[in-house]
């Protein structure tokens, strides 16, 4: 694939925003009629309707949105605009703050190393963190709180399934959330990683390991582990092992200077309900550690190429990253039925379970939006969303500085444009 067959499929702007950003990009996931690979291309171009829609009344800043589909580009548009201040156009390679799709990078990276035979996934978690070797759990009785014995302490597939009895201290009010950090992003830029790990060894579990789904602070510890076996920052492991290999030239843990000119950002108050909005950093602050539960930047083109990755079965460009056999148990319900209360949070919709690192459909119904089954996600509190379906040879990817309630309507409202394109 060369830059010659781009020029006569994508407008001149978002050519060369690729051709100058992620030539890789360009190189391999070919170009295609939508035609070709069984979808409609008036029907893909209800996306750009729909979402121009969104910027023209002011609810959306703009987006980068792109389809794949049986390894074919078939769909990649910029729409609206960079800085919704300055009005400047929203080019393709923006970089976003892409917070929880941070979580499936680690999670490939911990089986990198399940892959090498250097740990476990029942491999308790104090393994590798000392301080978290004998972690209690909390109860709480009136206004008291007590700790009692952990029946068993946290592994590292709770952590990739978030089973582990962690939280995050924003996503509750209990006397136990309010021990925990309040997200990632708060513990990347206010903790170092030795603080980090002092304050979960005082925090009780939220619940018994194994016992309940609750979203949480799992991966970040879980960049600390690739760290202690590593023996590397989480930045530069991702960096050799994931980022270089696939070709993601615009993912990491900041934005440099001579590229912040394409860093994308929010409004600065929610059009919505008018309330200020927060996306990490924005301010360019620099992160005290690399929290791998929500702290990467990245763009579209870069994060479509890791999404084909994993389409193709844990393989890129004869470069393969992951075994096949290891992703295919990462994509399947890791829940089962001994796990309570999988939708003790929003992020997680009735008919899906959760893998290692992946929200997978379970079946074709009951979710409230449209996909297969086997279908796996997962998005980003700024505004950002993937999937794979893997039925329908498909990828798709949503960049958006968009914090607020509206991303809650984006992600489910590009599924249904997308699957609503498929013709054959």
């Amino acid at each position: 694939m060369t830059f010659r067959h781009l020029r006569t499929a994508l407008p001149a702007a978002v050519l060369a925003a690729l051709v100058a950003s992620a030539p890789a990009f360009a190189e391999t996931l070919a170009v295609t009629a939508p035609e070709k690979v069984g979808m409609s291309k008036e029907r893909l171009d209800r996306i750009t309707t729909v979402f121009k829609a969104e910027v023209d009344k002011g609810e959306l800043p703009g987006a980068v949105i792109g389809v794949v589909r049986k390894g074919q580009l078939v769909y990649f548009e910029s729409l609206g605009y960079r800085d919704p201040v300055a009005k400047d156009a929203m080019p393709a390679n923006a970089i976003f703050a892409i917070a929880s799709m941070t979580k499936p990078m680690v999670s490939i990276a911990i089986m990198m190393l399940h892959d090498e035979g250097k740990l476990l996934l029942s491999d308790p978690v104090g393994k590798f963190i000392p301080a978290l070797a004998d972690m209690k759990a909390g109860v709480v009785k009136g206004d008291t709180l007590e700790t009692v014995s952990a029946i068993r302490q946290p592994t590292v597939q709770d952590l990739l399934r978030h089973t582990s009895g962690f939280t995050y201290g924003g996503r509750g009010d209990t006397p136990v959330h309010k021990l925990w950090p309040a997200s990632s992003g708060t513990s990347g830029m206010t903790l170092t990683p030795q603080d980090f790990v002092t304050t979960l060894a005082k925090a009780p579990l939220l619940y018994q390991p194994g016992t309940v789904w609750d979203y949480s602070l799992s991966v970040d510890a879980l960049g600390l582990i690739v760290e202690a076996v590593s023996g590397k920052p989480l930045a530069a492991f991702l960096q050799e092992r994931l980022w270089t290999p696939l070709g993601m030239v615009d993912t990491g843990f900041s934005v440099p200077e001579a590229k912040k000119a394409r860093h994308a950002q929010a409004f600065a108050n929610d059009p919505r309900n008018g309330k200020p909005q927060f996306v990490l950093q924005a301010d360019g602050k620099p992160l005290k550690f690399d929290c791998g539960g929500g702290c990467a930047m990245s763009t579209a083109p870069d994060y479509l190429r890791f999404a084909q990755m994993l389409a193709n079965g844990g393989i890129l460009d004869g470069k393969r990253i992951i075994a096949n056999r290891t992703l295919k148990m990462m994509t399947t319900d890791q829940l089962g039925a001994d796990v309570r209360a999988r939708t003790t949070s929003p992020v997680l919709p009735k008919g899906y379970g959760f893998g290692l690192g992946f929200a997978v459909r379970t079946q074709p119904g009951i979710a409230a939006f449209a996909g297969s089954e086997g279908d796996y996600y997962w998005g980003g509190a700024y505004g950002t969303y993937f999937w794979v379906d893997p039925k329908e040879q498909l990828t798709a990817v949503l960049m958006a500085a968009a914090p607020g309630e509206i991303r809650t309507q984006n992600s489910p409202t590009l599924r249904n444009l997308v699957m609503q394109a498929i013709d054959q």
